[in-house]
């Protein structure tokens, strides 16, 4: 199922909750239904749906000494357009060691000057 097809399918609750994820980035569950102001419970099954869907992902953390999840957005809802010159991805992504004065730098530069 496409994305926009999952997304048609979503109740008004499932609709901002998503929105919710995408707008922070990343929400603990604790916090999300308190900010959807739904009881945990809701809260609960609104997540479960969404990762159903895979519209969200959820991962075990501990938040203020509970056990929570902390949702975070679909990698494929993730904007990499600030990292891009042209259709060079930067040079620096994945680098523990940065150089500026690298060749791979100074051509990503280069291009993001000419896309402009």
């Amino acid at each position: 199922m496409s994305v926009a097809a999952a997304e048609e399918e979503l109740s008004e609750d499932e609709r901002r909750g998503l929105a919710l994820v995408r707008e922070t980035g990343g929400i603990h569950q604790s916090d999300f239904w308190k900010e959807l102001d739904v009881s945990s419970r809701k809260g609960s099954r609104i997540v479960e749906s969404l990762v159903e869907r895979e519209l969200v992902e959820r991962e075990e953390t501990v938040y203020s000494g509970h056990n929570t999840y902390f949702i975070t957005p679909t990698a494929r809802d993730l904007d990499f357009t600030l990292l891009m010159a042209g259709d060079m991805l930067s040079p620096f992504i994945g680098e523990e060691e940065i150089d500026p004065r690298s060749d791979a730098f100074s051509q990503w530069i280069m291009n993001l000057a000419y896309q402009s």
